[in-house]
C-alpha cells in the first residue's frame, strides 16, 4: 500500500470514528461550553471595551485614516497594479496550466483509480464494521 493509500485511509478512519463516536460529541460540546464562557468572561468585556477604545482613539483613528490613504494613495495604486500585472503574467499563465494538468491527470489518471478504490475500500470497511 503507498504512503498516499495509508494517508487516506488514516484520514477516513479519523474522520468515521470522529462522526460515529459520542465522546467526541461531549468534547464538541464541551468546547463550544467553554468558548461561551470564555465570551461572556471578564476578560472578554474588558477586551471588548479596549478594542472600542482603541477605535474610538486618536491613534485609532489616524490609523484607520493612514490605510485608507494607502488604499486610495499612489502606493496602493501601484500594488494594485503589480499584482494585475502579476496575475496577468504568462508564468501564472503557465503555473495555472499545470495546475489543471495535475488536477487531471489525478482524476483520470492511474493515481486517481489507485485513490479512488482505496476511498472504497475505506468506506466499505467502515460500514462493513458498523453492521457487526
Amino acid at each position: 500500500m503507498s504512503e498516499i493509500e495509508r494517508q487516506v485511509r488514516g484520514w477516513w478512519t479519523r474522520l468515521m470514528e470522529w462522526l460515529h463516536g459520542a465522546q467526541h460529541g461531549d468534547a464538541a460540546r464541551k468546547a463550544k461550553t467553554a468558548m461561551q464562557d470564555v465570551r461572556a468572561s471578564e476578560a472578554a468585556r474588558k477586551a471588548e471595551a479596549a478594542l472600542h477604545d482603541l477605535r474610538a482613539s486618536e491613534a485609532g483613528r489616524k490609523a484607520e485614516a493612514a490605510i485608507r490613504d494607502l488604499r486610495e494613495g499612489e502606493a496602493g495604486r501601484k500594488a494594485k497594479e503589480a499584482f494585475r500585472d502579476l496575475r496577468d503574467s504568462e508564468a501564472v499563465g503557465k503555473a495555472r496550466e499545470a495546475a489543471r494538468d495535475a488536477l487531471g491527470d489525478l482524476r483520470e489518471g492511474e493515481a486517481g483509480r489507485k485513490a479512488k478504490a482505496a476511498m472504497r475500500d475505506l468506506r466499505d470497511g467502515v460500514s462493513s464494521r458498523d453492521k457487526s
